[in-house]
């Protein structure tokens, strides 16, 4: 690559970031701050206002009854339904400061709905995994982990 090619690219690279509207002017302020929402609202924003059917045998939801270190979790989630049935697998933590922790959209590509993953927990709290369907509609399941260290238990 020559040098003046390296330039024109390096401008056009700055010219598309400067008329790039994706991060909000705000969020680079010293007092901004996260926004805290509460389980309700995340669960809410997932599932597009539906109300998820509680299936602990359709999910399954492998966590620690007691986390020795909020910082890392090992959580595995595994769906039993075909692959093509499952469109995304959420994670939530009810009492994090952002409760929903994470999410993965699935392919058929992807073989089988399953994924793992370690989370972060602020305290002792349940945990949520929300599968989203082909059909449009949300299965749920929870665990309750407790926090002995990283977190106040």
């Amino acid at each position: 690559m020559n040098r003046r090619k390296f330039l024109k690219m390096t401008a056009a690279a700055g010219a598309v970031i400067a008329v790039s509207p994706s991060i909000p002017v705000d969020s680079f302020k010293a007092d901004a701050q996260p926004r805290k929402r509460s389980f309700e609202e995340a669960l809410k924003e997932i599932t597009k206002g539906k109300t998820p059917k509680e299936a602990p045998n359709e999910l399954k939801l492998i966590a620690p009854s007691i986390a020795e270190n909020g910082a890392v979790v090992p959580i595995k989630v595994e769906v039993k339904k075909p692959i093509k049935d499952v469109k995304a697998i959420h994670i939530l933590a009810d009492k994090n400061f952002d409760p929903w922790t994470c999410s993965i959209h699935l392919t058929p590509q992807n073989g089988k709905p399953y994924f793992a993953t370690r989370i972060r927990l602020a305290k002792t709290m349940n945990v949520y995994a929300v599968a989203e369907l082909s059909d449009g509609s949300f299965i749920m399941t929870k665990k309750p982990v407790k926090v002995t260290i990283g977190g106040c238990g």
